[in-house]
């Protein structure tokens, strides 16, 4: 059952879409100013999303050969599907968790495969058969959680050269030239043993690159240039050892860095971004249970609480970075995924 609780004023942010995503049997545009649903499109588990001008991208994290990826288009008040791909079954593509794209190429990671697929993207934003699928390794010392591959993120190098990807049980970033036919498989950068890297992110610079450690409760921050990783600082956000840290973003000026935490004192940590890029601890907010992935924009946080059906949005300072919750509430089923379009 949907509904809408609003305990504080709305926030300023008239005519903006919201995009959620879930574990339930679709994904949702809200107004969201109202909390109104606009639109729905149907699909199971569509755990995360990628935004691409009216283009939506989303993974079904299914855990058998209907694991999929597919494309839909956006028209303002409702969703065209444009067709999908299985995501590399049988050699490797369960739970599809992260889709990506740059517009011309479309790179899915597979969490239980522990595999990246990547497509071609056609005109009109349909997804073209799978081109490559690149096994993960393993290595880390966790034997419970990292005894097989796991991929969980993909990302995009600013400068359109390389694709990186999270090697979640080697505790490592891998890459791949894509400059021309997708090729160069190799390691970009080792992690500390345990580091169990999820999610990746560049600033908008592109000369700095930020990992979370699911295991760790880490940040690292590297230097980017030319294809080259360099680890600048390690620094911990999770403070209870809960082993699972999930997402970071950072403010829309960049100067701070948002990483949410689950499992045990679940919450945000904020840190502050010096100019080379490096992070200081400068406080925690506590929110609901299990917020797996968040937004940030100038004044807000709003963040996708799974195991309260809820979403919760916070106001955020951006002269301190720190967050203070407006008590509204958006609810939704097993929300996983949230991105604000204006």
């Amino acid at each position: 059952m949907l509904g809408l609780l609003l305990l504080a004023p709305a926030c300023l942010h008239r005519q903006a879409t919201l995009f959620v995503g879930t574990y339930s049997d679709g994904f949702y545009a809200l107004d969201f100013e109202s909390g109104e649903v606009i639109a729905k499109a149907a699909m199971p588990n569509p755990s995360f999303l990628a935004l691409h001008g009216s283009k939506v991208y989303a993974v079904s994290e299914m855990p058998d050969s209907t694991a999929s990826v597919y494309a839909w288009h956006y028209g303002g008040n409702g969703f065209t599907c444009l067709g999908s791909q299985p995501t590399g079954l049988p050699q490797g593509g369960e739970d599809p968790c992260y889709v990506a794209t740059d517009g011309r190429l479309l790179s899915v990671a597979n969490y239980s495969g522990g595999t990246l697929a990547l497509y071609p993207l056609q005109e009109g934003g349909g997804i073209g058969p799978l081109d490559s699928l690149i096994v993960s390794g393993t290595g880390g010392p966790d034997l419970s959680r990292q005894d097989k591959p796991h991929v969980h993120c993909t990302v995009f190098t600013p400068d359109g050269k390389h694709l990186l990807f999270s090697e979640f049980s080697a505790d490592a970033i891998g890459s791949l030239d894509i400059t021309g036919r997708i090729s160069n498989y190799r390691i970009a950068a080792r992690l500390p043993a345990d580091f169990g890297p999820r999610h990746l992110l560049f600033d908008a610079p592109g000369t700095h690159l930020y990992v979370i450690g699911e295991l760790s409760g880490d940040v690292a921050v590297f230097d980017y240039r030319d294809g080259s990783l360099t680890l600048r600082q390690v620094v911990k956000a999770d403070q209870v050892n809960a082993r699972g840290a999930a997402d970071i973003h950072l403010s829309p000026d960049g100067k701070y860095l948002y990483a949410s935490l689950r499992l045990l004192n679940d919450g945000i940590a904020i840190f502050s971004v010096a100019a080379d890029g490096t992070l200081t601890s400068r406080g925690y907010q506590h929110t609901g249970p299990h917020p797996r992935n968040f937004c940030i924009t100038k004044d807000l946080a709003i963040v996708a609480c799974r195991d309260s059906d809820q979403i919760e949005i916070y106001r955020r300072d951006p002269a301190t970075g720190l967050l203070q919750d407006t008590g509204r509430r958006i609810h939704l089923p097993k929300p996983v995924f949230v991105a604000l379009q204006p």
